[in-house]
This record gives structure tokens, sequence and C-alpha cells, in this order.
């Protein structure tokens, strides 16, 4: 089968065209949510519908110096558009922000390309606004640690794990919301934001060790 996460128009176009195309045609799953049909970040240009095909992991977009990079923030879905949202409000840098837009199969050869990219990067973070005990970290966690050396570490930046998907508290969920996505580009949210919300207790442990 195949488990797919398209954030543009594109994406969505190319992943269904390939559906179409392929001559043997293994299921698909597709997991989006429908805020992306009206985020003002989740857009194509014509070019990009017109040319091209599914991409099973996007690169940074910004412009940044791939020497500098020190940490890379992989992600799915919408929680992506507050992650650069975010970085760009900062002004950072240091931090690279790339879009695992297929899960399964896991794109090994796109991931490991992205490591080489990033040279000097030591910290490699997974993203999502799932609990922790849902979402993709469990699955693809050892696929993540896998390619990465010594001296590099995989951590985890979200929320801790629950029963339900969410609070069910606008308030509170959007402070962890905001809490999750400081510590994908920073570390540990500060204690002035954490009082508020549950701590992450992962988001700087080391795995795979």
């Amino acid at each position: 089968m195949q488990v797919c996460v398209p954030s543009t128009p594109a994406q969505m176009f190319h992943m269904l065209r390939r559906q179409m195309l392929r001559p043997l045609r293994k299921p698909l799953i597709i997991m989006t949510p429908k805020s992306l049909l009206r985020h003002p970040l989740s857009v194509s240009r014509l070019e990009e519908l017109a040319g091209g095909s599914f991409r099973t992991i996007i690169d940074e977009i910004d412009e940044i110096n791939p020497e500098a990079v020190k940490r890379i923030v992989l992600c799915s879905g919408k929680v992506y558009f507050d992650l650069l949202k975010a970085r760009r409000e900062a002004k950072g840098e240091t931090v690279a922000i790339v879009r695992l837009e297929q899960l399964y199969p896991f794109p090994s050869d796109g991931y490991e390309a992205v490591l080489r990219k990033y040279a000097n990067a030591r910290e490699i973070v997974w993203c999502q606004e799932e609990p922790q005990n849902q979402g993709a970290w469990y699955q693809i966690r050892h696929r993540l640690q896998l390619p990465l050396g010594p001296r590099d570490e995989l951590l985890y930046a979200g929320r801790a794990g629950a029963a339900a998907p969410a609070t069910g508290i606008s308030t509170l969920h959007e402070q962890q919301q905001k809490n999750l996505v400081i510590a994908a580009l920073q570390g540990v949210p500060p204690e002035e934001t954490s009082r508020q919300t549950m701590r992450l207790p992962e988001a700087q442990t080391r795995t795979g060790s």
C-alpha cells in the first residue's frame, strides 16, 4: 500500500495522477485535513500542476545556507505551515524544515539525500501535532534513525501520549500547538508557556540507543 500526506494542490493532483497511470494500482491511503483547502500557504503555481510529478519528500523551500543548518525538522501535514510561519517570523537560518509527503513506502533515498545536504546538522527532529502514541512517530522512527551517525541525535517534538486525538478545549489545544512548534524549532518550550499545558518529556531524549 501507499500512505501519503500531500500538503499542496499540486502534490494532491500528481499523487492521484500517479495512482491512475500506474500499471499496478496498490491501495492508496491519503491523510490530509480539510483546513488545507483554504490555508493561505497551501497553494501551487499553474506550472507546478502542468508539469512535474509527485514528490515523496520536499526539501526546504526558503533560501538558507545548508552549511549553517544545525537542526533538521521533519514533519508531515499541516503542522508544516505552523513551523514555516514561526521560523520565518523568527528569521531563523539554522533550522531546515523538510516535509515527508509519503510515509510508506518510506522515501529512504530522499531522506539520506537531505542528511547529506545538511552535513553540519546534528539534531534531527520529528515533529507531529498528534499525540505521541498516534501519528507517524512510532511507525517511522526506526527509519529515521537508521542512516544517522554516532554524533547525530533523533528527537521528538509533539504532544505526549493520549487516548484522545485532541484535548477538546480550544485554548489548551492552541497552547500545546504553540509549544510543540517551539520544541521543534528551538528545543523544550520555556517554563512560562509549558505551565499551561503538558511538558514534552521526550523533546530532548535520544532514541534508538
